[in-house]
């Protein structure tokens, strides 16, 4: 707990509503004392305002003090000038209004509500640092669905988050490398998952959740060590060895038939492809329907003629398209036969979600990026069609919806560019598919490579340290404050403290992210309730698999 919690820390001088408020320090207190980010309140007459200290500033009521400063020894002329021709200042940004205690023009609506900041305290109002009260009062409440991201900067007062309000909405893990997303995200996954908010669907690109991972000298627990039969593995088909110990509950297959235009369309730039190509496999799947890849790369030369005869395609475009496409023949899980809808891996993956069990998709050392990107494109355009059919199937039969469902993707800004937003699943479900039960958890190092219109859909922002100006200005698009905010995100340390901001808190806050050891460990199992579902039979192929 801060000693200084609660006690007197400055008085209002200067401010303006959108400039933000700038208030003295105490004689007593020093500008070393007060960081930005920290959390403080202003004691207003009709509302307390709840601020982020965005700057630490130093004054002096006399330029000419500062013209002719004393000796660094002269202790007692310091303290004498201290807090009366010199004085600290600190400028804050309010971020939320409470009502106060009744008065008489205040609307009895707004007493104790959290409302926008509409206007500024009055002048000298007292201003101390935010104790426990203030914080139970801003944010989240114990409860089923609340769960403790960190704690604020110089604080030991536990942050929660309401999952209910983190799983209604899409949102994204930011930061630069290193500097501790993948634990965020894992704090975050092992919430929703206890707390059975939302179903889980993780693309683990790195084998960070799956399995056991070293991690300075201690090991992190995997989910399936957590919630046991509740979180589902499954890893890419391979021919492989498979380290010792990461142990899958099967391996997914795709059909060359379970691959469309618009899922080689994202692998353009991996594939060096061109716009002609494209539309070459426009014309083949006109021709071949959903068999148009396994017949191009059967296409010898005369083949390839009497096809680019026939749909008006040039001869050495087919060619060309089949040699760069011939790449996603050699992936071990990619297999020429035609998988129905009822064997399919992917329906496997959908029945197991559907059921109410999580999923980790572990892409072990097969997790280049050709793989992750095609994978995750094919399986989520699956999920995004069933969770819209089923959605609109149960508001017309009055029945009830299916489960919420937060879909995990790393190197997020590969699959939601700017010309790859379009078309892939991930775009839609982050513009339009909250109303069907389906969001996004995007996990990032370069929020400036998303598209501003999906980046714009993201409800709640859990950004570490980043550096990049343009990675900064995409996280506070659309925040208000965001000016005063960018110096308080480059405050952030280079591990373990994030800024949240967005849906799911009621003001943006600095937090140092929980950290995940034995006492998370046992928060997190705390009412684990195991799930009795059948699982896959070891390694085997997932058509062989029993239906959830």
């Amino acid at each position: 707990m801060n000693p200084n919690e609660g006690r007197p820390l400055a008085v209002v001088v200067d401010g303006t509503l959108t400039k933000g408020i700038t208030a003295n320090l105490d004689a007593d207190c020093s500008v070393e004392d007060v960081r930005v980010g920290q959390f403080v309140k202003i004691h207003g007459e009709k509302y307390d305002f709840f601020c982020l200290v965005t700057d630490v500033m130093l004054n002096a009521a006399n330029a000419d003090v500062l013209a002719n400063p004393p000796d660094p020894s002269d202790a007692f002329t310091r303290l004498v000038l201290q807090g009366t021709n010199l004085f600290g200042s600190v400028s804050l940004q309010p971020m939320l209004m409470l009502g106060k205690m009744p008065a008489a023009e205040t609307d009895p609506s707004e007493l104790g509500q959290a409302l926008p900041v509409r206007t500024v305290p009055v002048h000298f109002a007292p201003v101390s640092l935010a104790g426990r009260a203030d914080f139970d009062r801003v944010f989240a409440q114990p409860g089923d669905s609340s769960w403790q991201v960190g704690t604020p900067r110089d604080m030991d007062i536990p942050i929660l988050l309401d999952l209910e309000r983190v799983a209604e909405r899409s949102n994204g893990v930011f930061g630069k490398s290193g500097s501790g997303k993948s634990m965020l995200t894992r704090l975050l996954l092992c919430g929703l998952i206890r707390s059975d908010r939302a179903v889980n669907l993780i693309f683990d690109m790195h084998s960070e959740y799956a399995w056991p991972k070293p991690d300075r000298g201690a090991v992190l627990r995997s989910l399936t060590d957590l919630f046991g039969r509740r979180v589902a593995v499954y890893t890419l088909k391979s021919n492989r060895p498979r380290p010792i110990g990461h142990k899958s509950d099967g391996d997914i297959a795709i059909g060359m038939n379970e691959i469309t235009r618009d899922d080689v369309v994202l692998l353009s730039e991996l594939l060096n492809l061109n716009e002609t190509a494209l539309e070459t496999i426009h014309l083949l799947e006109t021709e071949f329907r959903e068999g148009w890849l396994l017949n191009l790369l059967e296409m010898d030369t005369p083949a390839i003629k009497d096809f680019a005869d026939r749909a008006g395609a040039h001869p050495a475009a087919v060619g060309a398209l089949k040699r760069k496409l011939s790449q996603l023949q050699r992936l071990d899980f990619v297999i020429s036969e035609f998988r129905s809808p009822e064997a399919s891996s992917i329906s496997h993956i959908v029945r197991s979600l559907s059921s109410g069990r999580s999923v980790v998709l572990a892409f072990d050392q097969e997790g280049d990026l050709l793989q992750y990107m095609l994978v995750a494109n094919i399986i989520t355009r699956r999920i995004h069609d069933k969770w819209r059919t089923d959605s609109q199937l149960a508001d017309a039969e009055n029945r009830e919806r299916p489960r919420q469902l937060v879909v995990t993707i790393e190197e997020a800004h590969k699959f939601l560019s700017p010309s790859a937003a379009r078309h892939t699943s991930f775009g839609q479900i982050a513009r339009e598919l909250r109303k069907f039960n389906v969001t996004l958890l995007v996990v990032d190092q370069r929020p400036s490579g998303i598209d501003p219109e999906v980046l714009s859909q993201i409800g709640t922002r859990f950004s570490c340290q980043l550096n990049d100006e343009n990675d900064i200005a995409a996280i506070l698009a659309g925040v208000s404050g965001a000016s005063h905010l960018r110096s308080v995100l480059a405050s952030l340390d280079s591990q373990q403290e994030a800024i949240l901001l967005g849906h799911a808190v009621p003001m943006p806050v600095v937090v140092k992210v929980r950290t995940i050891d034995e006492a998370f460990y046992a928060d997190a199992t705390a009412s684990d309730k195991r799930m009795d579902l059948p699982t896959g039979r070891g390694l085997l192929d997932m058509a062989t698999l029993p239906d959830d």
